[in-house]
């Protein structure tokens, strides 16, 4: 005999989870966008505590993913996750010259990675404005570097190839600023 009361109260379970994790999911993703924001403006104190911060959220948030093992697939964990280690790779890059792991699923981790020459075209700009050609050759090259990495890849998730592809034209953004910056004769190649 089918146990209906059973099968609502799981349901019913599953659901009210999944509102926590929603809910637990936007406060990831506004502390990343905080993070980034902070490093931007080089208040790179303010985006430590911010780090420690996320970490604490992200905890709690992947506690309440283990309810069931099919909330690491709900959208708003996957867009919370991939924020996460667009903003922890972009705070250590910028702090520490390098990229770090993060403990996510790896397709999360390939999304955030994707997003993050988004951010670094921005940091780019921003320095060659400053006159630090040094740091935008960095930038770049690093940028090239992922690039070249996620071409050994053979991604068949449509989302994760399209995000790869966007990496190519935030490098051919960077090329075209370190060949603007040579042009103007601040840079020596």
């Amino acid at each position: 005999m089918v146990d209906f009361t059973q099968l609502q109260e799981a349901i019913k379970s599953y659901d009210s989870a999944r509102e926590n994790l929603i809910k637990k999911s936007r406060d990831v993703l506004k502390l990343s966008k905080q993070i980034i924001y902070a490093v931007h403006r080089g208040e790179m104190e303010n985006a430590k505590v911010l780090v420690a911060e996320i970490e604490k959220e992200r905890a709690e948030l992947n506690a309440i993913a283990e309810h069931d093992p099919k909330m690491v697939y709900e959208g708003s964990y996957k867009i919370a996750e991939q924020e996460y280690v667009e903003a922890i790779l972009y705070y250590n890059f910028v702090a520490e010259g390098k990229l770090v792991d993060c403990d996510v699923l790896p397709e999360h981790f390939i999304l955030g990675l994707a997003d993050l020459p988004g951010e670094l075209v921005r940091k780019a700009v921003f320095l060659a404005g400053k006159g630090n050609v040094t740091a935008v050759l960095k930038i770049k090259d690093e940028v090239d570097s992922i690039y070249g990495e996620l071409l050994k890849f053979d991604f068949r998730d449509n989302e994760i190839r399209r995000k790869v592809d966007s990496v190519k034209y935030d490098l051919r953004k960077l090329e075209d600023l370190v060949l603007d910056l040579k042009l103007k004769g601040k840079l020596e190649l």
